[in-house]
C-alpha cells in the first residue's frame, strides 16, 4: 500500500491498558467507524503467538475499513500477519534493514527527535516519520518534550508526511496548527474515551484544521 498525506491525518496507536469495558477489536472497529486513517498496533508484553493471533485479527478488521495497519516494532510480526507496515524507534532496526526484509510494499515509520534523525531517517528509506512528545504524555513515561520550533524545523527539513505525536487531545490539538503536520497520533485520547466513535470524528475534524496551510504562507 502507498502512504498517502490522507493517511496519517488521525493516526491511531493501540494501548492495552485501555482495554476493559470493551475489547481491543471493539475499540478499534469504534474508531475506524469515526474516522482514523491509520492504526499502529503497539504490544509490549504479548507472547509471540498471542500477538501474531491478534495482529491478524486487527489486520482482516483494517482491511474492511480500507485502513493501513501499520505494526509498531516487530517486523516479523508485519510480516507474518500481512501488514501494510511497520513503525520503527531510534533503537530499533534501521529502515534500510527493514526495507530489507519487508520489500517495496510495505509502509516505513520512523520516530525522529531532531532534524538530523528526520533527515537520516528520510535518507534511508522512511516512508513517514512520528515526532514528539509534543505535549506532557502518560502513555511513554520516558518520552522526552519536544517544543514547537523543533518539530516545525523537522516539517520544514523533509519531504515526507511529519505525524505529530504525544498528549494530543481535543483540548490541545489547535495548538498544532500551522507547524507543518500531516497529522496527529493520539492513544488515550481516543482509547480512554467514553465513546470512540463520536470522539474520532471530532478528532478527525480538529486534525484536518491543523494540516490546512495559513494563508501567509501560500504566497
Amino acid at each position: 500500500m502507498n502512504l498517502t498525506k490522507e493517511n496519517t491525518l488521525l493516526y491511531a496507536i493501540t494501548d492495552r491498558k485501555w482495554v476493559g469495558r470493551q475489547t481491543l477489536l471493539e475499540q478499534l472497529e469504534d474508531a475506524l467507524k469515526g474516522g482514523v486513517t491509520m492504526v499502529q498496533l503497539r504490544e509490549k508484553h504479548l507472547d509471540h503467538e498471542s500477538f501474531l493471533e491478534e495482529a491478524k485479527a486487527v489486520q482482516a478488521l483494517c482491511k474492511r475499513y480500507n485502513v493501513p495497519l501499520l505494526i509498531n516494532d516487530n517486523v516479523g510480526i508485519a510480516i507474518n500477519c500481512g501488514a501494510d507496515g511497520v513503525h520503527v524507534g531510534q533503537d530499533d532496526m534501521s529502515p534500510s534493514m527493514v526495507r530489507q526484509l519487508v520489500g517495496d510494499k510495505m509502509i516505513i515509520g520512523v520516530t525522529a527527535k531532531t532534524v538530523e534523525q528526520a533527515l537520516a531517517a528520510q535518507a534511508d528509506g522512511a516512508d513517514y516519520l512520528g515526532c514528539g512528545a509534543l505535549f506532557a504524555t502518560s502513555t511513554k513515561s520516558n518520552a522526552k518534550p519536544m517544543s514547537q520550533e523543533t518539530f516545525s524545523e523537522i516539517c520544514s527539513a523533509v519531504d515526507i508526511p511529519v505525524v505529530a505525536i504525544g498528549g494530543i487531545n481535543r483540548q490541545n490539538i489547535l495548538e498544532l496548527e500551522g507547524l507543518g503536520a500531516s497529522g496527529a497520533a493520539m492513544v488515550s485520547a481516543i482509547f480512554a474515551a467514553d465513546d470512540i466513535q463520536q470522539e474520532c470524528i471530532a478528532l478527525k475534524k480538529l486534525a484536518s484544521r491543523i494540516i490546512e496551510v495559513p494563508e501567509r504562507s501560500r504566497v
